[in-house]
């Protein structure tokens, strides 16, 4: 029993040697197009840039289930993002607006590009929004715009990055 307890460290060393390396994850960036820039004052800088976030995280947790395109950079531009509900800037500016009872369609388009580990550039593009009042659900002011992050994040990941 003593021997083996000796080499316990040269196995330790030799498991993680021979363990695959890890592989670089995507590079994930989410910039906003001019028309929404233009449009952020009016949404609130904050919560626009809090949904750049939100999308760059859906993408890159799809992805790490995935693994399909480690290495790659992904640079998506939010063009167009639309609330379900007022948001706290627009409440501001509009106090008539009620943040429970106001709602309206809302949704996200998004453009941009893959560049894959071996140099590849792939265009993307997607966008959902609400067709109805009736699509409409939750009480989260940017619910329509989670769902389009969220199918474009699949999309990605299965491959698919040209849609609609």
């Amino acid at each position: 029993m003593r021997k083996l307890a000796a080499f316990a460290p040269l196995a330790a060393v030799l498991a993680f040697s021979a363990a695959p390396a890890m592989a670089e994850p995507a590079l994930i960036s989410v910039s906003l197009g001019p028309d929404l820039q233009d449009k952020a004052e009016e949404l609130g800088p904050r919560e626009v840039q809090e949904q750049a976030d939100r999308l760059a995280e859906l993408v890159g947790r799809a992805l790490a289930r995935e693994g399909d395109l480690d290495g790659a950079r992904i640079e998506l531009v939010l063009t167009d993002l639309r609330p379900n509900r007022p948001t706290f800037q627009q409440m501001a500016d509009r106090p008539g607006l009620d943040g429970h009872r106001s709602r309206s369609i809302g949704g996200a388009a998004i453009e941009g590009q893959i560049t894959t580990a071996d140099g590849q550039v792939v265009p993307v593009k997607y966008d959902w929004f609400s067709s109805n009042l009736g699509d409409v659900r939750g009480i989260n002011t940017w619910a329509d715009a989670d769902r389009a992050y969220r199918r474009l994040a699949v999309n990605i990941a299965d491959g698919r990055y040209v849609t609609r």
